[in-house]
């Protein structure tokens, strides 16, 4: 008895290669520009999101405190760690420092040439990532003039 054995091929043709590099082709051609401009507004969403986190935590912090806002020299550690009523920071809990914390830390600014300070304070610096004013309660990204969005609209105004 012979043993016959098939000798049909068992790999691709040509043509079926052909036609899935084409599938991929197109694909990619559709996915790749869309994914480029997420990451163009990833930054913005980010920058959104990390002034509603710190605006949240300055309302909260001024909400425990009689409508005081967080100082501009002590904010950093006021919305970090726990307070008194007089606004007197320390790192554990007891039963004089029973506010707070509000915020784990202090979010890096994700945008413009400041991308990644996380100081903040009432006017421009080296390290400073956000602006704050203490008078008002307000906070803004620390981003140039000519900083903005791919819409036209200015970081700094967020």
């Amino acid at each position: 008895m012979r043993n016959h054995r098939c000798t049909r091929g068992r790999g691709f043709s040509l043509l079926e290669v052909v036609i899935v590099v084409a599938i991929i082709a197109i694909l990619a051609a559709i996915g790749i520009p869309r994914m480029s401009r997420g990451a163009k507004g990833a930054s913005d969403s980010a920058l959104v999101g990390d002034l509603a986190t710190l605006r949240n935590a300055i309302d909260l912090y001024a909400t425990e405190h009689n409508g005081t806002f967080p100082t501009e020299a002590a904010i950093n550690t006021q919305l970090t760690q726990y307070t008194s009523d007089a606004g007197a920071v320390n790192a554990t809990k007891t039963t004089t420092y029973i506010y707070g914390p509000y915020i784990r830390s202090i979010p890096p600014l994700p945008i413009g040439a400041k991308k990644g300070n996380t100081k903040i304070a009432n006017a421009d610096g080296n390290d400073v990532g956000w602006i704050y004013d203490d008078a008002e309660g307000t906070i803004k990204a620390n981003t140039t003039a000519s900083e903005a969005d791919e819409k036209g609209k200015l970081y700094n105004t967020y």
